[in-house]
């Protein structure tokens, strides 16, 4: 069994006991979390597609951890102009790991 849930304008395909990775939640670490936008829920009956989500549906996921992604660097400079800049840019996520799936 597996689920399409939207979070932080993207989608991520899950299921149970999975680590995922996503834009930053206001959670706590080692809380819960459900997320309701359930955009498809795979089970033995087959496919559940929502218009635009699953009625009655959610995602209970764990807060593993609340971090920072690896630092990308943003040099810009013009060639013979004597023009350099350089900033850093380090993106916060929210490491989960799904536990349920209720369709």
């Amino acid at each position: 069994m597996y689920a399409i849930i939207k979070t932080g304008g993207k989608q991520y395909r899950v299921q149970e006991g999975d680590v995922i990775f996503v834009e930053k939640l206001q959670a706590e670490v080692d809380s819960n979390v459900e997320l309701n936008e359930v955009l498809a829920v795979s089970k033995e009956e087959g496919m559940v597609v929502g218009k635009p989500v699953v009625e009655g549906a959610k995602v209970v996921a764990k807060v593993l951890a609340q971090d920072k992604a690896k630092k990308v660097i943003v040099f810009k400079y013009r060639a013979k102009q004597d023009f350099r800049k350089k900033k850093g840019h380090r993106q916060p996520y929210t490491k989960l790991q799904i536990e349920k799936i209720e369709a």
